[in-house]
């Protein structure tokens, strides 16, 4: 009989018992076994990070062009199927955190700057595949040997939102009048019951809207705050909710109105996809504009009553609002659903499994094509039914 004490392990002590026979050949097998159950508890000690690997196809802004040459070699946790980390690496990075404090400055997509983080420049452990880790639907055949799957469960919360309660407001400038414009005209503005475009020139043709705000060719924080004075004014209808994006956003407004069945326009609500600055420094998150920021009337309410305002016409109008729902200390509600970019800079596993409410930019794209292809719906019944097919990621 053979007895091991495990002194390796700091979270309990194990004591393993093998019983064997004197004979030679016994002794062997009892060796064996026992340099095996040594190796196994020796592996609990090292540092594991587990999960359904992503990666990009071509390098994307989104990951600040990281990998460029190859950006398939690296590999990052799809969130939906979850992620695991062994304990001895929870304990390292607990400590580093605390020790040397994250110094990038901009967050914007999570999971890939997570497995930055944990590999370190090639220091720590790379991701490892786990085939249980599944974003397979729960009910599908290929979902049996998963230990995680996406829910059938139905996301709407209710019926969806009527479109009547929906204001949006689409940024624009007259340079684009004739480029982004009629993209929208030919997609999904015939799905907005209320839709201004608001420009530095007053086209009737359009008809655009000059609120007085020069064109900036960035930021354009004054021109989004004028459109948030324009919301709470007997100017335009009183609806609960309040959409504002860019002129090349591509969204679907139905998808946006099952979004907000989950929703009470009541509280302060912003919506949309969540990047954040500083965020290690004490900095603060906001909702990127280009995938579309959602407002309900009573947060745009609590913005301007509380005097925030932009430090000048230039400023990025995202990056202050989201500072000024710090201050008063509201949050920034991500979605998944809303991208800052192109299809083609997400990876094709992490689309997969999504029904996706926007993109944004028509940079080297056909964007009417982009959008028939991943956001039009024939029938409004259609963008519930989609979005319920992958409940897991919605929220």
């Amino acid at each position: 009989m053979y007895v091991i004490h495990n002194s390796q392990l700091d979270l309990r002590e194990i004591v393993f018992v093998i019983q064997s026979q004197s004979n030679s050949f016994h002794v062997r097998q009892a060796e064996r076994r026992k340099a095996d159950l040594l190796r196994q508890a020796h592996s609990l000690t090292e540092e594991w990070f587990l999960g359904k690997p992503l990666y990009d196809v071509e390098s994307t802004i989104i990951h600040h062009y990281a990998f460029a040459e190859n950006p398939s070699v690296f590999k990052y946790p799809d969130f939906a199927a979850a992620w695991a980390l062994s304990i001895p690496l929870v304990v390292r990075l607990a400590n580093k955190v605390t020790d040397e404090p994250h110094k990038s400055d901009f967050t914007i997509d999570l999971k890939h700057e997570v497995a930055l983080y944990i590999w370190d420049n090639g220091k720590g452990p790379h991701l490892i595949a786990v085939p249980e880790l599944c974003t397979e639907p729960e009910d599908s055949p290929q979902a049996q040997h998963c230990a995680t799957t996406l829910s059938r469960e139905p996301l709407l919360c209710g019926e969806p939102v009527n479109i009547e309660d929906i204001f949006v407001a689409v940024k624009t400038c007259q340079k684009f009048h004739s480029e982004r414009v009629p993209v929208i005209k030919k997609t999904w503005e015939k799905d907005a019951l209320f839709l201004e475009y608001y420009s530095d020139h007053a086209d009737p043709s359009i008809p655009t809207i000059n609120l007085g705000v020069p064109n900036t060719e960035r930021g354009h924080c004054g021109k989004t705050f004028a459109i948030l004075k324009r919301f709470v004014s007997s100017a335009v209808p009183k609806t609960k909710w309040l959409l504002v994006v860019d002129d090349d956003t591509l969204i679907s407004l139905p998808r946006l109105q099952v979004l907000l069945s989950c929703y009470d326009p009541s509280e302060p609500v912003c919506l949309g996809e969540r990047y954040g600055y500083g965020l290690s420094q004490g900095g603060y998150s906001y909702i990127t504009g280009g995938g579309g920021m959602v407002f309900s009337r009573e947060a745009v309410a609590q913005l301007l009553n509380s005097g925030c305002k932009c430090y000048s016409d230039d400023a990025p109008d995202d990056m202050v609002l989201g500072m000024c729902l710090n201050a008063l200390d509201l949050p920034a509600t991500h979605s998944p659903l809303f991208h800052q970019a192109r299809p083609e800079d997400y990876a094709r596993d992490f689309l997969a499994h999504q029904v996706p409410i926007s993109f944004h930019k028509h940079w080297n794209i056909d964007p009417i094509a982009v959008f028939n292809k991943w956001l039009k719906d024939d029938l409004r019944a259609k963008a519930s039914d989609g979005l319920n097919k992958s409940a897991k990621t919605e929220l």
